[in-house]
């Protein structure tokens, strides 16, 4: 590199010689001295103190060091003393002491004074990022044991971002003036990335399963986008910690994750991570009893809110969940400082728990105060909200630990800890909050493809703690070939403090030619206000208000001559006639989902019915009523996932108005196998879709995996559909003349599919074919789509 360049590790061992050669001068000048005359416990004075070869180190400071004064009687063992004092300040790169005399002399050679740092060879991490690690710095004395550390920390940084094999080395160019240049040289080496990650000791789950647990991850082919394979310390204790959890939820009490090992290949290129795991036997629950300690207190009231039932698997979500509803019921009825105990006494011979809820008198705590540090963006009032408790309310454990949960649930902090300690008194407990902030915002640029929509350009911002009170902001804009979306909205999770959300939107759609012979464009605005309404159930009102404009219908040309007019179906011709309509509607949604409270992990259960009625002024006057049932269930240790979905939807007008080709229904992505518009009433001399007023939909779907190296992140599935789009208002004819079917047709498909988890989001790729159909439907054979989540 350089030609005057040392090598930090060549003079600290040449440092290290001098200090043991002055060591064995030293002694030897004591024993042949004239002063020092080898006695036990003998004592010396100087005259004189003289320091030589300093330049930056004064002597006052140097004699501070050595401890010594003039005229000071000195042991051996205290001359020794002296000299460690000085190595050991770190400031001289030698030292020596000599007697002459009644004269003592101290000989030093300083270290330089750091003239620069520099890092070469890096190119992952930035020299200011490597710069504020070390300590280090320009204009203060160098130190080679300093600058070792240093290295060491510099390779820790490398390591943690997942290169094992990266080396730093220390050097010095020296310069004038007692000056050197700190000089680390990097060699950054590949990502060292996780190979495999491995199971010793499970028998009831497969090594697939349980790594969809971790968040720790193989590396796959987009390892390059993926940041959790790589190996962090840290990481590991989390996931034994996911896996304790993922048993305990499916009833295995006994659960022990023993050894999280990581081996490193010999090439430094791979890692191997090893979890070895204890699963012991899966529980259920037996007997289930209330028992009341408090005179005035019935337990039978408390036994009738509870929602357990014999036999199915253990959890502690559960207990839990079961524990709070009971506690809730005891804030209602005014009665505080009653605590839940749950007493479990465990059958070996049928595995069984038997859970004894005891409703006991708890200790008259109170909260002090809360106090919450490190939320430097984020508003004390939307931490606050979080809990149930406020200041003087009676202290339950049980409530601050899910206080604790919703906090990290808001996503806000990449830290969140929740702890109490005693306050000022016996019966005081202060709730202490430490948060680490960290980004909430996001702005995406990107490209998309649909079947239906075509190559489209997407581009977002989004704001989920905005001005740090945990309002969500965003705005999105996505064109495709011949559409155009553009939407902005703005969520308060807390309106007037309460646990009410309130949502406002605006946007501007439009279509051109898609899948029809006509263009749409759509301006409008909504509000709404979401609310729980029960413990697994919510309940949404909102109000729409919207332009929307059917224009530029162009008919079809069925001979391609030019000098022969477009067919025009009277159907769209008449809706199209009606231009620019207003609607102005009302309507709520009711959800009840058994996911928001995590009881049963292998099976799901969604119900959502919503409803729109349009006629609160503006032009529209219509009904508008949907369905959707879905269940799912985990089976095969849970590597195997079979759902079932069920969707119904109605449109009726009223006060003589007739819907229009963008209000009715058209099943596109209801059953796979068709194209979007593809099913239900069309005119077929313009082969334009219709729509229908109602439409059903059964679809019959099962994951699974498919034997690939998991990393791949490729899965299978195989499906079943069927269903129908039917019925339109009055007499309907086609351009001929000719009546349209607007019967209910049944049509059904099966197919395959395979599920792709890419860094852009789960793409479905389904390869279907329909089983029944009419002959005017519209097949799609290949269809991908991004995998629903409901």
């Amino acid at each position: 590199m350089h030609d005057t360049a040392v090598s930090v590790a060549k003079t600290g061992r040449a440092s290290a010689t001098r200090r043991i050669i002055t060591a064995l001068f030293l002694s030897t000048a004591m024993a042949s001295g004239a002063n020092f005359t080898p006695a036990v416990a003998q004592e010396y004075s100087f005259d004189s103190v003289t320091v030589e070869g300093n330049e930056l180190v004064d002597v006052p400071t140097i004699l501070g060091l050595a401890r010594i004064n003039r005229g000071q009687a000195l042991s051996t063992a205290e001359l020794n003393d002296a000299y460690q004092n000085l190595v050991r300040s770190g400031l001289f790169e030698t030292v020596e002491i000599v007697p002459s005399g009644n004269t003592l002399i101290i000989k030093v050679v300083e270290y330089p004074i750091i003239n620069f740092i520099n890092f070469e060879g890096n190119k992952r991490l930035k020299d200011e990022d490597l710069a504020e690690a070390i300590s280090s710095k320009t204009s203060r004395v160098y130190s080679p044991s300093q600058a070792e550390a240093d290295a060491s920390t510099l390779g820790e940084l490398y390591r943690a971002k997942g290169r094992m094999a990266a080396t730093v080395t220390p050097k010095i160019i020296r310069r004038s003036n007692s000056r050197v240049d700190l000089v680390f040289e990097i060699t950054e080496g590949r990502v060292t990335e996780i190979e495999r990650l491995a199971f010793v000791g499970n028998r009831a789950y497969s090594d697939r399963r349980l790594r969809q647990v971790l968040e720790t991850k193989q590396a796959g082919i987009f390892r390059q986008l993926v940041q959790r394979d790589t190996l962090v310390a840290e990481r590991l204790e989390v996931d034994k910690q996911l896996l304790r959890d993922f048993y305990l939820s499916r009833g295995y009490v006994d659960i022990q994750v023993t050894d999280a090992s990581a081996e490193i290949a010999r090439e430094r290129d791979a890692v191997f991570v090893s979890f070895t795991i204890q699963e012991g036997r899966q529980f259920r629950i037996g007997k289930v009893s209330t028992v009341s300690e408090i005179s005035d207190v019935d337990a039978a009231e408390f036994e009738a809110v509870q929602r357990i039932r014999e036999g199915v698997v253990y959890s502690p979500a559960v207990i839990e969940n079961n524990i709070a509803r009971m506690e809730n019921l005891a804030l209602r009825r005014g009665l505080n400082f009653v605590r839940v105990d749950p007493r479990i006494t465990r059958n070996d011979r049928d595995g069984t728990l038997d859970i004894e809820f005891a409703i006991v008198r708890g200790d008259r705590i109170f909260v002090e105060r809360i106090d919450i540090e490190g939320n430097t963006t984020t508003l004390d009032q939307v931490i606050r909200r979080q809990f149930r408790s406020a200041e003087g309310d009676p202290f339950n454990p049980r409530e601050i630990r899910q206080a604790a949960e919703r906090i990290r649930a808001l996503g806000f902090f990449k830290n969140a800890d929740v702890n109490a300690r005693q306050g000022s008194a016996g019966d005081q407990v202060v709730v202490d909050v430490n948060v680490e902030e960290q980004a909430t915002g996001s702005l995406s640029l990107g490209a998309s493809y649909g079947v239906e929509a075509g190559v489209g350009l997407n581009i977002g911002f989004s704001e989920t703690n905005f001005l740090g009170r945990g309002q969500a902001l965003s705005v999105n804009l996505s064109t495709g070939t011949d559409s155009q979306n553009t939407s902005l909205s703005f969520t308060e999770p807390a309106f007037l403090g309460r646990d009410l959300s309130l949502s406002f939107g605006v946007f501007y759609n439009t279509t051109k030619q898609l899948n029809s012979l006509y263009n749409t464009e759509a301006l409008g605005t909504n509000i709404s206000l979401g609310f729980p309404v029960g413990e697994l159930s919510t309940l949404d009102i909102r109000y729409g208000l919207s332009l929307n404009t059917l224009k530029n219908y162009k008919g079809v040309d069925d001979d391609n001559d030019t000098t022969t007019p477009n067919i025009f179906d009277p159907t769209l011709t008449a809706e199209v006639a009606r231009d620019a309509e207003v609607t102005s509607s009302i309507g709520y949604t009711y959800a009840y989902d058994t996911r928001i409270g995590g009881l049963s992990p292998d099976r799901a259960v969604l119900l959502r019915f919503s409803q729109d009625i349009a006629g609160l002024g503006g032009d529209a006057k219509y009904i508008k009523s949907e369905l959707l049932a879905l269940a799912e269930r985990k089976i095969m240790n849970e590597d195997v996932t079979l759902r079932a979905i069920f969707e119904a939807g109605a449109i009726s007008a009223f006060g003589g108005y007739e819907t229009r080709v963008t209000e009715r229904f058209f099943g596109s992505q209801k059953i796979r196998g068709f194209a979007g518009n593809g099913i239900g009433p069309r005119a077929l001399a313009t082969d334009d879709a219709l729509g229908g007023n109602y439409y059903v939909a059964a679809r019959f779907e099962a994951d699974f995996p498919l034997g690939l190296p998991e990393e791949y992140g490729i899965t299978g599935g195989a499906f079943v559909d069927v269903g129908s789009v039917w019925g339109l208002n009055g007499p309907r004819v086609d351009a001929n003349g000719a009546a349209i079917d607007t019967s209910l047709n049944p049509r059904a498909s099966i197919g395959l599919s395979f599920v792709w988890n890419a860094p852009i989001g789960p793409l479905r790729f389904n390869f279907s074919r329909p089983l029944k159909k009419e002959s005017y439907d519209k097949v799609r054979n290949f269809d991908l789509t991004i995998s629903t989540k409901f």
